[in-house]
């Protein structure tokens, strides 16, 4: 499975994304199928489009940064 990293991806196309998978945006921020802004399951921010992580096989939308992202990994490993 090759990754792919959504930073050099373009909003409207993370945007494209995120309703493919039953997620929305304002723009700015992660939103799910109610409106509400989706929040990083671990350290629960609002998600900002521009900086989400998506893990393949999975749907749950994290903030980019080093301890959602080692929670996860630790929580369902690293095999993808």
């Amino acid at each position: 499975m090759e990754l792919i990293s959504l930073k050099e991806i373009s909003v409207k196309s993370k945007i494209a994304l995120l309703k493919e998978l039953g997620f929305n945006s304002d723009g700015e921020y992660v939103l799910d199928i109610d409106g509400n802004k989706v929040l990083d399951k671990y350290i629960e921010i609002p998600v900002k489009v521009n900086n989400m992580a998506i893990f393949p096989g999975s749907t749950i939308i994290l903030d980019n940064n080093e301890l959602s992202l080692s929670l996860y990994l630790e929580e369902f490993g690293d095999e993808f």
